[in-house]
């Protein structure tokens, strides 16, 4: 066990590092402030090779899964809503990777980025109103009709949506079923029965477009659906049989990414942590200089010290993605919980030890804490996260006792038999969209 990055891995580091602070920081005001897409920014990545085929291929063939969230927590070091603005595709291509046939890989992987000169962008859109974090809700429809799909619906709070060259979209086939009832596919820019609805207007990651995704009759051609035909069928029958389907696209999708976004929030909390130490550095009160009064030295050091430890636990889940370590104990939502709710504690922690300044635009602490929140918010509430959690590693312990052996786990006063608390069997799958 080596907890070292390799010369590589710091190269990769330092150089996304430099980026940030040369590139994304001196426009990063601009663009919160004017809530515009950073096509410079995005532009200027692509020359740094930061963004496109090439860069998701190496972060993708990294043996240690890490260059991945080394990326994710140095461009949000810069700004959150410019480094989710040039790195969002990257869920509508691994959408496109983790469901689709490598013809369907070939054909829409460049899409989501562009090549050479071209700038394009992905999205993926899973999220409705109403169900968020509850992917077996999911009320948008695809209906076969002879040789086209046509689906039927609105998605909310969609990252690149209405900008987007490339929709990978979640859609319910048969809802009896479920999430095992819903496929993928493969919504164009400019394809009939597809419009932007109402944009965002966001408290943070204001650079980055959030948008609602409108489907009025939205046709595409059967190729369209990832995956193919046979293997949507194979996947009902089995449903309807009452086999298990295991988990859907959109969930698979986002097990892959939840150390990314861990990766992503703790790119704000580094942000702001350096930015008090350099803040506070040759100020003093008094009492003499702040950084050497014992109460500032005790909430700097537990700042750091959480920061580190989320840090560890989105290494752990990237390590164990990357190198197929099934998560059976909820790794991967335990790296974007700790994470998400270490940031949003972080900035606020730091805006209290700064004062009054904290409050206002001038500081940057109120951009971070702004930023912060929504990780405690999409790919999975911190909510559903820890239900998530909490019955995987109920599962995982039941499966690893002696067999013949009985280990009752203790009900919780006034949980009543078979409710989702005390019967974990009867519990539906937790979903994380």
């Amino acid at each position: 066990m080596d907890f070292r990055l390799n010369d590589e891995q710091l190269e990769f580091q330092q150089h996304c590092r430099r980026f940030a602070r040369e590139v994304i920081r001196p426009i990063a005001d601009k663009y919160d402030r004017e809530q515009a897409v950073p096509w410079e920014a995005i532009k200027a990545a692509r020359e740094w090779n930061l963004h496109g085929l090439e860069t998701i291929t190496k972060i993708g063939t990294d043996p240690d899964g890490l260059f991945g969230v080394i990326y994710a927590e140095e461009l949000h070091w810069g700004c959150a809503g410019i480094a989710l603005a040039i790195s969002a595709s990257s869920l509508a291509a691994a959408g496109i990777a983790a469901s689709g046939t490598p013809e369907q890989i070939g054909r829409w992987l460049p899409e989501c980025f562009g090549e050479g000169d071209e700038l394009k962008l992905g999205a993926y859109a899973v999220t409705e109103a109403g169900a968020g974090s509850d992917v077996k809700s999911l009320r948008t429809t695809a209906k076969r009709d002879g040789d086209e799909w046509v689906l039927n619906g609105t998605k909310v709070f969609i990252s690149n949506g209405g900008i987007a060259d490339v929709n990978v979209v979640v859609a319910t086939v048969d809802p009896e079923l479920g999430h095992r009832g819903q496929a993928s596919f493969i919504v164009p820019k400019g394809a009939p029965g597809l419009s932007q609805g109402k944009k965002e207007d966001k408290i943070g990651i204001r650079a980055s477009q959030t948008a609602e995704l409108v489907f009025e009759d939205c046709r595409v051609p059967l190729e369209n659906l990832l995956g193919g035909s046979e293997k949507l069928e194979r996947k009902l029958e089995r449903a309807r049989s009452g086999q298990s389907g295991g988990a859907s696209n959109a969930l698979a999708t986002f097990e892959i990414t939840r150390p990314m976004v861990g990766a992503s929030a703790l790119g704000i909390a580094q942000a702001a942590y350096e930015w008090t130490l350099e803040h506070l550095e040759d100020r003093a009160d008094e009492h003499g200089p702040l950084l050497e009064q014992q109460h500032v030295q005790q909430v700097l050091a537990d700042v750091v010290t959480e920061i580190e430890a989320s840090r560890m636990l989105v290494w752990r889940a990237a390590w164990m993605g990357r190198n197929g370590v099934a998560m059976t104990g909820g790794q991967g939502s335990m790296s974007k919980l700790k994470a998400g709710d270490v940031t949003m504690w972080v900035t606020t922690t730091l805006m209290d030890l700064v004062g009054p300044y904290a409050q206002t635009t001038e500081c940057p602490l109120e951009k971070f804490f702004r930023d912060a929140k929504i990780y405690q918010l999409f790919e999975g509430t911190a909510q559903v996260q820890r239900l998530v959690i909490s019955r995987m590693q109920r599962k995982e312990y039941r499966e690893r006792q002696p067999a013949g052996e009985e280990h009752v786990l203790e009900q919780a006063p006034g949980t009543a038999a078979g409710s989702p608390v005390g019967d974990a069997e009867g519990e539906k799958e937790p979903a994380a969209a």
